[in-house]
């Protein structure tokens, strides 16, 4: 009697992705570039910190678009084609790393800047009484 054998591979494959969505948040302090499928799984994220940037170095454009490389190569070796940008945020690195996104031959279908905006804000505080 044949015994069946079967392969049993200890590597993970990745998963080919062709559409995702990137969001850029940027803060005063720092920039993160997260990458998702279409269903909100995080894929791959990068931040001006963790591209080993400190302290006030973090806050600036390079360090945005070095951030936004990271994040973005391992979507190319993963064979993504196309993607959304979020954008979100008042920061120094936005643009920047919209940029860096571009370059890195991504066909973006939109870019949609998702920062809040108050449409009344809060309430003042009680006037002063002196």
């Amino acid at each position: 009697m044949a015994r069946l054998t079967k392969k049993i591979s200890l590597k993970k494959t990745k998963k080919k992705i062709s559409k995702g969505v990137i969001h850029v948040k940027a803060s005063f302090n720092n920039t993160i570039v997260t990458v998702t499928d279409t269903r909100g799984q995080v894929i791959s994220w990068s931040s001006a910190g963790a591209s080993g940037f400190k302290g006030a170095k973090k806050s600036t454009p390079f360090a945005a678009q070095t951030a936004a490389e990271n994040a973005v190569g391992i979507l190319v070796d993963q064979g993504m084609k196309q993607a959304e940008v979020m954008i979100n945020g008042p920061g120094p690195g936005r643009d920047t790393a919209l940029r860096a996104i571009r370059s890195s031959g991504i066909l973006l279908s939109f870019v949609r800047d998702v920062t809040p905006m108050p449409h009344n804000g809060c309430r003042p505080s009680k006037k002063r009484r002196v």
